[in-house]
């Protein structure tokens, strides 16, 4: 059994972990912190998970006994947990960004935070199976992806050398349910009278994950924002509770071969277990994915052939949080990497 932790298990990311690894054939889940519910079971506090008989501990609870801890927790916080965990012997998923962008300048204009874990950045392997499975199995410290890069990069990876030749920047307009935005506790942005019967774009040219979807797609791809441009990533908050919708906009120097772009497609989602190709004519939508670990894709493109419209949805708490950071841990500790997920 891998014995598991979930260090701020009261939020969103959190209680959807509590969900899935509560029904995980070979997870055994020991500890479940959070300040706010310390002493409270969770069944108590949601009732939506009425039958969990866990409680709730602080956050400084002992993790002897555990083999893997998932931070579900504020940036600042993981910054500070994740090095005490490593030194513990725990491996780590860490839910926040602050493992994500390999330059500590990068991550200080766009988190607005030093990074004092350096050695910890540099071991940190992130955790987009797609891209990194190979990488994954040995990691001690799983940076998990941002909901938003996961839909953008999982539309783009497919495309490999093609994207090479790209007249234009990509343009990623993405589309999340109120829950990708921000916690349980309301705010002005994402409360409900603000969000009801409303949609509006926000960080606009700022958000911090551009970055990251920026570094991975030239990682993997012959992308360069030097030579291509700068990704333009503009992201929207829906009136719904949880998905993310990602149409990105893509224009070629010259056109491409339709059946073979989709070939393309076809077979990344053949070898992997939790993305789907729709059927040409289709198009992907956030209903298809709601409360899984998938990633659904659609392709579309002009008569030329040159402009192509990508579209991918996925369940930010789920392929965008929780369900992934589940992957990554199968895959961490030499598990099927859909036990538990499917």
């Amino acid at each position: 059994m891998i014995r598991v932790a979930i260090i701020g298990a009261a939020g969103l990311s959190g209680l959807e972990l509590i969900r899935i690894l509560t029904h995980h054939p070979m997870a055994e889940l020991r500890v479940v912190t959070s300040d706010r519910h310390a002493g409270k079971r969770v069944g108590d506090a949601f009732p939506e998970l009425s039958r969990v008989e866990l409680v709730f501990s602080s956050h400084d609870a002992k993790l002897e006994g555990c083999d893997v801890a998932f931070l579900a927790i504020p940036n600042q916080a993981s910054l500070e947990q994740a090095p005490r965990l490593l030194k513990q012997g725990l491996r780590v998923i860490d839910l926040s960004g602050v493992f994500r962008l390999a330059d500590p300048d990068v991550f200080r204009t766009h988190y607005g935070l030093e990074h004092t874990a350096p050695r910890e950045l540099r071991e940190a392997v992130f955790g987009l199976p797609e891209a990194f499975r190979a990488r994954i199995p040995k990691a001690r410290l799983i940076a998990n992806p941002g909901c938003y890069p996961t839909g953008a990069l999982l539309g783009l990876l497919p495309l490999g050398d093609l994207l090479g030749g790209l007249a234009a920047p990509p343009i990623i307009d993405a589309k999340s349910g109120v829950s990708g935005a921000g916690g349980r506790v309301e705010d002005d942005a994402t409360n409900f009278m603000e969000v009801n019967e409303n949609f509006k774009a926000y960080k606009v040219f700022g958000h911090q994950h551009t970055p990251e979807i920026e570094q991975y797609l030239a990682e993997c791809t012959p992308y360069a924002p030097a030579r291509d441009g700068a990704v333009v990533f503009t992201p929207h908050l829906l009136p719904i509770g949880r998905g993310i919708l990602s149409t990105i906009y893509l224009r070629f120097a010259r056109p491409l071969e339709p059946e073979a772009v989709r070939r393309r497609f076809a077979a990344f989602a053949e070898r992997e277990p939790f993305v789907h190709l729709l059927a040409a004519g289709r198009g992907a939508e956030v209903k298809m994915v709601q409360g899984l670990n998938d990633c659904v894709t659609s392709l579309h493109h002009d008569a030329e052939a040159r402009s192509w419209v990508v579209i991918t949805a996925i369940d930010n708490l789920g392929k965008g949080a929780a369900g992934q950071a589940v992957q990554n841990m199968n895959l961490m500790f030499g598990r099927a990497e859909t036990e538990g997920l499917v």
